[in-house]
């Protein structure tokens, strides 16, 4: 089918000397101090650049800095009913989790909390074209994976990872088939149901089987501990099975699942996803919330465990030849971003990742996207920024 792609800033050029991780200060929500009423750290993107600044990985001139997603962007994926409804503060605090929200005026909670969000998504859309273009790419924040095309939740408010993917399919050539690796310690709703129809993506989903969006079989199964938290969990969600029938490798973890059986089931099943289905980009969602003593996750894998995980996926894509893009996530405690900057900087020390290969950072880096290149700065893209007929 032929389509019209709007014109966006999202697709444009990024100079060779770049590395492909997307950031931008905007990511990180304070406000008055309510982003504290939710267990989710809102300023650990922040932390991991702080962190891979500290170890020389990057400075703030070698990174790609992220843009806002336009509403038309959004309208991608977005219905309009749904984009309308985000004008609520009621629904806004609904899908935060974070109440107070409710009773500040709609145009703080756009500034404060949905621009944050946005611009993640924004940032994760480019790092999906970013991925075609150098071989892997990560975004450091993104990954709401609760968020499908017309409902958001579980802190989530902008499908992200479908939006990256209908980007990819709409605009860029080659790029035909999708899958997704979704790690984190929950269901990924979101975007199951946005391609619950469509073949031309496979879904892996490896996940606690008790948590939000919760299970209903599971409720009579009670971990040990009866802790508030556990009970709203187990209690309160009803559960989507309906998603469910999008993923075409589903892993159902148990309470408590240790290192060595956790990492023995991610290897056999992205082996075996990526032999089954040879995609032309990964879309990895390498959510932390399965880290022993995560609040919301019910696993208990070590931060050791963690980077392994991340090695183990970037390997397998690696080794195919297969374009990757990461998107952070979930994840809870403090001490989260400490272990994403780590498997980062393991990920360059295997050589899983690249870095610039003479070191240096040119003025068009700093701030991010450049308009105007050279041809010596860039690479071939096939990206079309403005309308025109694009293959789906």
């Amino acid at each position: 089918m032929m389509c019209n792609s709007h014109g966006t800033q999202l697709y444009l050029e990024v100079p060779s000397s770049c590395l492909p991780i997307v950031y931008s200060p905007v990511y990180n929500i304070t406000f008055m101090g309510l982003e504290k009423l939710h267990p989710f750290d809102s300023g650990k993107w922040g932390k991991v650049i702080h962190f891979l600044k500290e170890e020389k990985l990057i400075s703030d001139g070698s990174i790609v800095e992220a843009r806002e997603a336009a509403e038309e962007d959004l309208l991608v994926v977005h219905t309009k009913r749904y984009l309308n409804r985000l004008k609520w503060s009621l629904v806004v605090a609904s899908i935060t989790e974070i109440p107070p929200l409710l009773f500040l005026p709609n145009f703080l909670v756009q500034r404060r909390v949905l621009r944050p969000l946005r611009t993640q998504t924004g940032g994760t859309i480019m790092a999906g074209k970013l991925a075609v273009d150098r071989g892997w790419a990560i975004n450091v924040g993104g990954g709401f994976h609760h968020c499908s095309s017309d409902k958001g939740g579980g802190f989530c408010a902008y499908a992200d990872i479908t939006l990256a993917i209908k980007f990819l399919f709409e605009r860029v050539e080659g790029i035909s088939r999708a899958t997704i690796i979704d790690l984190d310690a929950h269901q990924g709703n979101g975007h199951e149901r946005d391609f619950l129809d469509d073949r031309r993506v496979f879904i892996m989903d490896v996940y606690n089987r008790y948590i939000y969006p919760g299970d209903g079989y599971a409720k009579s199964k009670l971990p040990l501990t009866y802790d508030p938290l556990t009970l709203y969990n187990r209690y309160i969600y009803p559960g989507d099975g309906y998603a469910k029938r999008a993923i075409k490798r589903k892993v159902e973890l148990d309470w408590g699942t240790e290192d060595d059986e956790y990492l023995g089931k991610v290897e056999l099943h992205t082996e075996g996803a990526l032999n089954e289905v040879r995609p032309d980009i990964i879309v990895y969602n390498a959510g932390t919330d399965i880290l022993d003593g995560d609040p919301l996750g019910g696993l208990a894998i070590s931060p050791q465990g963690i980077v392994k995980r991340d090695e183990i996926v970037f390997r397998a894509a690696r080794r195919r030849g297969i374009p990757i893009l990461m998107v952070t996530s979930g994840g809870y405690q403090k001490r989260t971003a400490r272990i994403i900057a780590d498997s980062i900087i393991n990920l360059r020390r295997q050589g899983l990742i690249g870095g610039n290969e003479d070191g240096e950072v040119t003025e068009e880096c700093v701030g991010g996207v450049s308009l105007m290149m050279s041809s010596s700065d860039s690479s071939p893209s096939s990206v079309s920024t403005g309308p025109a007929p694009n293959t789906i």
